[in-house]
């Protein structure tokens, strides 16, 4: 299987399966000199970790990411970063009776339609699971960051739950740590709970939309054309498993906006630089970064591994009904938050790499 990489110059590999012995990830183009440990990485893999709740599969993973290259006395080298983490809690007893059958909703069919054979334990390469690769490969890019742009800050939270999204006047952003969702206002986390624990104990399941802010980003990074902030933020968050839709700033209700009511208007600011009135472009204008919040939302499909039967096919071609068995989130989405932090931090360190390789580091066009 080919194109398991992504980036221009911070480039990730992510490799392994579902019920392998172990997954992980490769970090190339890291710059040298910066403090890494494992420690540090793992602080992001156990926001995402499973089993932390009733409303996650319960499966018990500890996640814990082993630095194996690229590091020595507690910086990087400049060299590829390899990073593992060990599988230790796989059933796959639980997907035997499913070797032969299609799950609904799942990339079995298609695995087995352009290879001709698949990894049924799971969903091998195509399972949610491969998404701590993308957390710890995340906070490598965010201790980056960090070093470079110390003024950077990256934020996930669930603003829709199934049919049911929050209330913007009540956003609280010191509430997303408080609550099993990661989401920004508290009586919709008390009333998505009761909602869940319904599907939960029915066997069913629910998608969801999270968003994912980041602060501090300078003007200026982006392309014109075909490297757009905004086209490579939605190609990272369309590849996390079960993405359906990616939106940035306004997005799909921007077409419902007149061109005076999307246009954000600019003010000099007390600092002597462009204040934006307002933020529908998401911080993004022609590709590039304009130094607001750069925001981007995504969907993710309900979770398709449920209890009620649901008509397929087998590898014969004969029909037959299917249960799938095992343990699976309700909502993939409340494990999707820390997984969208990462990939804004790879495509931000990314863009700031190739920012820096073209103009310098210095400001460009300054205005005032």
């Amino acid at each position: 299987m080919s194109f398991n990489t992504y980036g221009h110059l911070f480039r990730v590999t992510t490799w392994g399966e579902s019920h392998g012995p172990a997954l992980g990830a490769t970090v190339d183009g890291c710059p040298p000199g910066i403090p890494l440990e494992a420690a540090m990485l793992q602080h992001w893999l156990d926001r995402r970790k499973p089993g932390q709740s009733r409303y996650t599969t319960q499966r018990r993973e500890a996640d814990a990411v082993e630095i194996l290259s690229g590091v020595y006395e507690g910086q990087t080298t400049g060299t590829p970063i390899q990073l593992m983490i060990r599988n230790t809690d796989q059933r796959s007893k639980d997907y035997s009776e499913i070797a032969q059958k299609f799950r609904p909703g799942h990339a079995d069919i298609t695995y087995w339609q352009k290879y001709g054979l698949r990894d049924p334990r799971g969903g091998g390469r195509s399972s949610a699971r491969e998404t701590a690769a993308r957390v710890a490969a995340g906070g490598v890019a965010r201790e980056v960051l960090a070093a470079l742009m110390p003024g950077l800050k990256i934020t996930g939270y669930m603003v829709q739950m199934g049919p049911h999204g929050i209330d913007r006047a009540r956003f609280d952003r010191d509430e997303i740590g408080r609550n099993p969702f990661w989401v920004p206002d508290a009586q919709a986390a008390a009333q998505w709970a009761e909602y869940l624990d319904g599907l939960r104990k029915s066997g069913n399941s629910v998608g969801a939309v999270i968003e994912v802010a980041a602060s501090g980003v300078p003007a200026g990074l982006g392309a014109p054309i075909y490297a757009k902030l905004d086209s490579e933020l939605a190609a990272a968050m369309m590849t996390i498993n079960a993405v359906k839709g990616v939106e940035i700033g306004a997005g799909m209700a921007a077409a419902a906006l007149t061109g005076s009511e999307n246009a954000d208007e600019i003010r000099m600011g007390a600092d002597g630089r462009p204040e934006y009135l307002s933020n529908h472009a998401g911080g993004v204008l022609g590709g590039i970064s304009t130094g607001q919040e750069v925001v981007v939302r995504f969907a993710v499909k309900p979770t398709s591994s449920i209890l009620d039967p649901r008509r397929t096919v087998t590898v014969n071609g004969d029909e037959t009904d299917i249960i799938t068995k095992g343990r699976h989130d309700p909502c993939v989405g409340i494990r999707a938050v820390p997984v969208g932090e990462a990939m804004m931090a790879c495509v931000l360190l990314d863009q700031l790499l190739l920012h820096r390789a073209q103009v310098g580091e210095g400001p460009r066009g300054a205005i005032g």
